[in-house]
């Protein structure tokens, strides 16, 4: 996603951007994920040019459902049929491949029934577009009703050491119905990386200035707890992202973290997280210091908290 919008668009490079992705491809990574909303398709362009004469060697994911207008504004959420089926020939267009590994619903359109939309999706999959369904930010009820259609693959929700709302109920459902579990923003959208200090760290179009965890009294009290994760870290003798990514990889084998960057450097860094291995004790030390609800802030405007859990 911040190799084509929202994380300081002023800075990106795609031709950086794509030696990330094959910097991650050529040390073993498979999995990429991306969106049709992300810069309004350019970066399912992107990562269509970064795959090219690899695709056998990537586990594609996109994701369809928000809707963007000509300037980039958003119009709200869409999972009639017609429009599914509309952007998934989009997606392969952009991305120029002939089937899509995992296609999610970005959001749940409240208006149509979830039945109506996952019938759409496994169409696609009939139709040999589309290998395996997934859905993003979904309530637990959604999802069940949803599996009732379709095999679900993979749930993508938000999942990190400051955001570990899933554990309430929408972990058990899926573990429960046999559904993946794919966690988006491990890092917490790079606050837990111990890269921002200030609140002007982050640049004048960087997009996290909106979110509310990353203003006022919130920045300052996450700090703190951003502080307890440098210190974890320094006593584990690892950076604070990868003892990060640890943890939610600790969380369980059906548990798939997703961070991004635009920066070779962070590519390995992120990679070696794998090799962090958190024993019982400091699981527990973790949960002590940083137990769920801990975060200060929501962790998106009210606008689009309504856009998720439904």
């Amino acid at each position: 996603m911040g190799m084509s919008e929202f994380y300081a668009p002023s800075q990106m490079d795609d031709r950086e951007s794509i030696r990330v992705i094959h910097r991650y491809l050529d040390a073993g990574g498979n999995f990429l994920d991306t969106a049709d909303m992300y810069g309004s398709g350019r970066n399912e362009e992107l990562v269509g040019r970064a795959i090219a004469g690899r695709r056998n060697a990537v586990v594609l994911a996109t994701k369809f459902g928000n809707v963007r207008g000509p300037k980039g504004e958003f119009l709200g959420v869409r999972g009639d049929p017609a429009y599914v089926r509309q952007c998934c020939d989009a997606s392969l267009k952009r991305l120029n491949v002939e089937t899509i590994d995992l296609y999610y619903q970005h959001r749940v359109d409240p208006q149509v029934p979830i039945e109506d939309t996952v019938g759409a999706m496994a169409g696609l999959v009939a139709a040999g577009k589309v290998r395996h369904l997934g859905l993003s930010e979904a309530a637990p009820a959604t999802i069940r009703r949803a599996a009732k259609v379709h095999p679900i693959a993979a749930l993508q929700t938000e999942y990190s050491l400051w955001s570990r709302d899933p554990e309430r109920e929408v972990r058990s459902t899926v573990r429960k119905l046999g559904i993946g579990f794919v966690a988006y923003s491990p890092l917490g959208r790079g606050f837990l990386t111990g890269r921002f200090n200030t609140f002007e760290d982050l640049p004048s179009d960087d997009y996290r200035r909106n979110h509310p965890r990353f203003q006022g009294d919130n920045f300052r009290k996450n700090l703190d707890l951003v502080a307890k994760i440098v210190e974890l870290a320094q006593r584990k003798g690892c950076r604070p992202s990868q003892l990060a990514l640890a943890w939610v990889l600790a969380q369980g084998p059906d548990i798939v973290p997703i961070p991004g960057t635009k920066q070779l450097r962070y590519v390995d860094e992120n990679l070696a997280a794998a090799g962090v291995v958190l024993t019982p004790a400091e699981l527990r030390e973790i949960d002590v210091v940083l137990p769920p609800g801990s975060a200060a802030g929501d962790r998106y405007n009210a606008q689009a908290m309504a856009a998720v859990n439904r």
